[in-house]
């Protein structure tokens, strides 16, 4: 199998990329990554051991980061399906602290020292590549256990990390509680890993839902079909693939999970009763908001006086994902200024509607994911 840069480069002389200079700069630095990464280890063997030889340098990792839809996801792909070792690992990163945490309680209940060392060595067993897509840090404990965990992976356990952003890593966690804690973690990344900026002005993901409308009403097959066609082309799955697109669990703080019916390179579908049919309230939709990218809503009923708790969660959800420009698809029984007229909580209902009208518009589309993105 031939490297990052060449299939990269077939991919342009297909047509099925455009030349893009950021994402070509990009390229290339992951091809050095492989070539380091698949070179045979240095000579020594028994005898450099023996007499004290130091160990080989560590290989440094690469930091890509930039606005929604430039190519980001997708460079990682290429370079983790190139790469030619085993042991390598892709991940999204909110599934991999997830697993972290878990971790972390386990060793706890063994020993009562310091859990993150034991715990950097079972994630690096058998891992020298370490690849994340979407590195977003949104609440206190990842912040506060993420330098240390991530200087035990890199400096302790020699793993290279490769990740992918929507922000530079002096952006991380920013305003965040006790960000102080976090500060260590971003002198980690500019010193052990490459940062390369992915900001050009190109929305690729935006082309490939170009000409797809956001809001599709009334309910039925038709609706339905649209918005699956929105989530394949926004992930890249194949459709003929679509009774095996992976679910997931969303960690509500507080011992709390939520089940992600479809949830794939930070695109989630979800069904209105299970969002806004239960008792939530603002932090969970904020999790959601933080987690996901792009949000689907299917199955969105006309409401009336008597599901005001229903229309009140609705707005609830809408409100976080406008503040962290989410993008929002939609299966609805009307449209939006249609949904709810009549019921406690209706009149003020009209800045909901002009918020689903507003995340429908080319400009809101274009937004970055992330408050003051």
């Amino acid at each position: 199998m031939s490297g990052v840069l060449v299939h990269y480069e077939r991919l342009i002389e297909a047509g099925e990329l455009r030349p893009d200079a950021d994402q070509r700069g990009a390229v290339e630095r992951l091809q050095r990554l492989q070539d380091k990464l698949e070179a045979p280890p240095p000579s020594g063997g028994f005898l450099g051991r023996l007499f004290g030889s130091s160990p080989p340098p560590r290989t440094r990792g690469i930091y890509m980061w930039g606005g929604v839809g430039r190519g980001k996801s997708m460079l990682m792909d290429l370079f983790v399906r190139t790469l030619e070792i085993g042991e390598k690992r892709r991940v999204h990163f909110h599934e991999f602290m997830l697993e972290v945490d878990r971790l972390i309680r386990e060793e706890r209940t063994k020993e009562s020292g310091d859990p993150i060392a034991p715990v950097a060595a079972r994630i690096a067993n058998g891992v020298r590549c370490l690849a994340f897509d979407e590195m977003v840090v949104n609440n206190t404990a990842d912040a506060a256990i993420m330098s240390r965990l991530f200087t035990a992976l890199i400096c302790a356990e020699g793993v290279t990390v490769v990740t992918t952003s929507n922000r530079p890593p002096a952006d991380l966690y920013k305003d965040g509680l006790n960000r102080s804690l976090f500060l260590p973690f971003i002198d980690l990344i500019e010193a052990e890993l490459d940062v390369l900026p992915l900001d050009g002005p190109t929305d690729y993901r935006m082309e490939r839902i170009g000409g797809l409308a956001t809001w599709h009403s009334p309910l039925g097959d038709a609706a339905t079909g649209e918005v699956r066609e929105a989530f394949f082309r926004l992930t890249d799955y194949e459709p003929e693939d679509a009774d095996n697109v992976p679910s997931g669990e969303l960690d509500l703080g507080g011992g709390r999970a939520l089940h992600v019916p479809k949830s794939l390179k930070g695109v989630a579908v979800f069904s209105f009763k299970r969002l806004c049919g239960e008792n939530r309230g603002a932090a969970d939709y904020l999790a959601i908001a933080h987690a996901f990218h792009t949000v689907i809503v299917v199955g969105i009923p006309r409401l009336s006086p008597e599901n005001r708790n229903e229309a009140i969660r609705f707005t609830k959800l809408i409100d976080a994902l406008y503040e962290n420009h989410v993008k929002l698809f939609a299966t609805a029984e009307a449209e939006p200024e249609d949904l709810y007229t009549a019921g406690d909580g209706s009149f003020e209902f009209a800045r909901t509607v002009s918020r689903l009208k507003e995340m429908q518009s080319a400009d809101y589309m274009a937004l970055g994911h992330g408050s003051g993105a």
